[in-house]
């Protein structure tokens, strides 16, 4: 009988050692910009009540809702026709009480409301958590992934979202990724509604737009004629929003005149304005594009929305946003505004592996191996080993005295940058004999000396190692 082999569930990844520094190196540098802007770190659970996910995503994502069945026998208490109702989306209510947070947004302003007595306001707070969504995997998109939140809310400055913009723009030049900040205002979205007839269709409007990169302008044009938005509209609609003007400013400046009678578009007109005249007073250097085809689906964006692509790589958007007004009301507290960003971590990761921009010593765990001749040799080592982890050194030692060859390639294949060697002269002149796994170059040190040469700060790493013949 032959053994089934195992595996992972399709839009999930197993991370090697290789990834998981990677990623560290992702995470780390994001969360360090986010604490250099004043922002905490908080973690919310990775499931969360049904009630509190439902309904805050707008119809598409209700459905990449993942649902947890009930503990028990889950199907207690379920009338006999509730099989045959052809309702699955009723149905799986029955069983299912919780689901697995589908983004990180959501989770927060739930977590604000249930401890807005502890919060000082505005609080500005960041989170690094996986999400989960019932997507078609595919190359970009998976259907479990890290998100990289940070949100501040309790304030509707406009300096709030200039924050958002300048650590946006720090953390992808810390990670050498050149990108496009794409920025709209989902007020100007809402006068563009009004203009052409349909200023209750919004929500139809940006959900179909939302897919224009993805499906293009005929796909979008055709959802929205399936939401009962007339042809003359759907002209309009697109005339409006591939305008061609030279700059932003003339482009700002003509929507002016367009939605004059708007009050919706107009304060939307102005507050992206003030917002690209406070980019120009500060040094970003990604390039800053006011988008008008910008419409982020999700139904609790009411301002500014912002959407960052990279340069280099076609893959989707990297990170986006945006100014929700109310989103604590749907929970109960009021007049709370806010306005986050959200990193994508799994798809940084892909744009930096594609690109080769990950350095050569992430994965390297140890500084040096102390090599393995036996028994009494290797009980010498300890004591030098507790004196270089003593002064933070990174180090070990090889467990069983194999061949040379072996512990070379060991060091080699991990990264480890220099081997120790303490053999019996070693041990009767109080050295150690360090090898440089790049160049094969070999020196004698006393411990003290030995680490005083590999402490941190005093070192410039070689890159990644060859075997040396021994």
């Amino acid at each position: 009988m032959s053994i089934q082999k195992p595996g992972i569930p399709k839009g999930t990844r197993d991370f090697g050692p290789v990834e998981t520094a990677r990623r560290n190196l992702i995470f780390n540098t994001i969360s360090n910009v986010f604490e250099k802007y004043g922002y905490v770190r908080i973690e919310t659970p990775a499931m969360e009540n049904l009630d509190t996910l439902l309904g805050k995503y707008g119809e598409e994502g209700d459905k990449l809702l993942f649902k947890i069945l009930n503990s028990g026998d889950f199907l207690a208490g379920m009338r006999q026709n509730a099989f045959h109702a052809n309702d699955s989306n009723s149905f799986s209510l029955n069983i299912s009480e919780k689901g697995l947070r589908y983004d990180l947004t959501v989770p927060f302003a739930r977590y604000v409301v249930q401890h807005q007595h502890d919060i000082v306001f505005p609080f500005k707070r960041y989170q690094i958590q996986p999400v989960w969504r019932a997507d078609r995997p595919q190359k970009g998109r998976y259907r479990e992934f890290y998100q990289c939140d940070a949100d501040v809310i309790g304030s509707d400055s406009l300096f709030n979202e200039l924050d958002l913009i300048k650590i946006t723009d720090e953390v992808f030049e810390k990670l050498h990724i050149r990108v496009k900040i794409k920025l709209n205002n989902r007020k100007i979205l809402a006068g563009i509604a009004e203009y052409i007839g349909y200023p209750d269709r919004i929500t139809d409007i940006t959900v179909a737009l939302d897919k224009y990169e993805k499906t293009g302008l005929e796909n979008v044009n055709q959802e929205l004629k399936e939401k009962g938005i007339d042809s003359g509209a759907i002209q309009e609609l697109e005339r409006i929003l591939f305008i061609h003007e030279e700059n932003d400013l003339m482009k700002l400046q003509w929507l002016k005149t367009i939605l004059k009678d708007t009050e919706a578009g107009i304060k939307g007109i102005e507050e992206l304005s003030t917002l690209l005249n406070y980019c120009r007073k500060i040094q970003v250097t990604s390039a800053i594009d006011f988008d008008l085809t910008l419409a982020r689906g999700l139904n609790y964006y009411t301002g500014a929305i912002i959407e960052v692509a990279a340069a280099d790589v076609k893959i989707g958007s990297i990170c986006a946003g945006g100014r929700y007004d109310d989103l604590t009301g749907i929970f109960g507290l009021k007049q709370l505004s806010g306005v986050g960003i959200s990193f994508g971590a799994d798809r940084i990761y892909d744009v930096m592996h594609q690109l080769d921009l990950f350095p050569q010593d992430t994965l390297m765990s140890s500084k040096v191996l102390f090599v393995n001749f036996g028994e009494k040799e290797a009980l010498h080592c300890l004591g030098l080993l507790e004196i270089l982890r003593d002064a933070e050194i990174e180090a070990e030692l090889y467990p069983d005295p194999a061949k040379l060859k072996k512990q070379l390639a060991y060091a080699a294949a991990r990264n480890i940058p220099f081997v120790a060697l303490v053999g019996e002269n070693e041990m009767s002149r109080s050295i150690v004999t360090l090898r440089n796994m790049l160049t094969g170059d070999q020196m004698e040190f006393p411990i003290e000396g030995l680490k005083e040469f590999l402490s941190p700060g005093t070192l410039d790493m070689p890159d990644t190692p060859h075997i040396p013949h021994p």
